[in-house]
């Protein structure tokens, strides 16, 4: 029990990458009603805009001075990415039947990742992304990675953000009118195209904001990162009720957490010894989703954002 406020710090951590990649499958989810499987890789993609633009930068430059231009440079990569794919490959098929633009979100995730693979120098190992300098920072109960403090910063900067957005803008607004009823959302003179496009382009910034933190985290960013990163969110998303951006966090948050502690105690149930460690973690991820869909099928806050708006 000694190591539970580390697992705790761990899991929590963990889950706000994943809320934050959620995000933008349960903005564009609640307002259109698709589930973005290429997400993922716009996620991966803001990973390596961010890493582009420090290998610009002259040899020697502090990280703390460059985290800022990688990550304006990685937004911006996302965000590109992600209105070009509502553009050219999911508005042509706004009305048509569900199955054609899931199997299109499909096609253009693979698409990504292999563009990525084919283009990008040297994309077909794992590239080294910038990392602090020094030892975790002891807390007592438990430690902080320093990869991790962008992360502890920056996650709950964007959820405020988001929050204010959606309830005090005018354009936030229209989002949760569109989402209610984009029909007629339209009618009242509002432009439903800008509001999905402003959805892609917000879900797309808070994955390279993701994408950013995993890097600082791990040291590393690959062409195949966002597969499993984006199956994670989309399980958070659908944990916390798809549509719901609060949701999206708290599944985020609630995945992690079943991540960490299954994956340090598990093993330590009789009969289980052979079910924990790390690489059962993404096994337990699935599981706890297949209980809550059980259990509770609209998700932990069940409605979207816009129903109570």
């Amino acid at each position: 029990m000694h190591d539970l406020p580390q697992q705790l710090v761990n899991g929590l951590i963990l889950g706000a990458l994943y809320g934050l990649i959620a995000v933008g499958y349960t903005m564009v989810y609640g307002i259109i009603q698709l589930i973005n499987f290429a997400h993922g890789e716009i996620y991966m993609i803001g990973g390596f805009g961010a890493l582009t633009m420090y290998l610009w930068l002259p040899g020697g430059t502090s990280l703390a001075i460059a985290m800022p231009l990688m990550l304006l440079m990685g937004i911006a990569c996302s965000v590109l990415v992600a209105v070009g794919a509502e553009r050219f490959a999911y508005r042509p098929l706004r009305n048509a039947p569900r199955l054609a633009p899931l199997i299109t979100a499909i096609g253009l995730s693979i698409a990504l990742q292999q563009a990525v693979w084919a283009f990008y120098p040297d994309a077909k190992a794992d590239r080294t992304f910038p990392q602090f300098s020094g030892g975790p920072i002891d807390l007592g109960a438990f430690t902080i990675q320093r990869g991790d403090l962008f992360l502890i910063i920056a996650a709950p900067v964007c959820m405020g953000f988001l929050a204010y957005f959606v309830a005090r803008t005018r354009t936030g607004r229209a989002m949760q009118a569109t989402s209610q009823d984009p029909d007629t959302a339209q009618l009242m003179g509002i432009n439903t195209d800008r509001i999905v496009v402003t959805a892609f382009a917000i879900g797309g910034a808070f994955a390279a904001v993701a994408a950013m933190a995993y890097g600082l985290k791990y040291g590393q960013v690959g062409f195949k990162m966002g597969f499993i990163a984006g199956l994670k969110a989309f399980t958070a998303a659908v944990l916390g009720g798809i549509g719901n951006i609060y949701g999206a966090m708290i599944g985020g948050l609630a995945l992690g957490l079943a991540e960490a502690l299954a994956t340090a105690y598990i093993q330590d149930i009789p009969g289980m010894e052979l079910l924990g460690g790390g690489a059962w973690k993404d096994v337990w991820a699935f599981v706890l989703l297949i209980l809550v869909l059980l259990l509770r099928p609209q998700g932990l806050l069940g409605e979207r954002v816009a129903d109570r708006a």
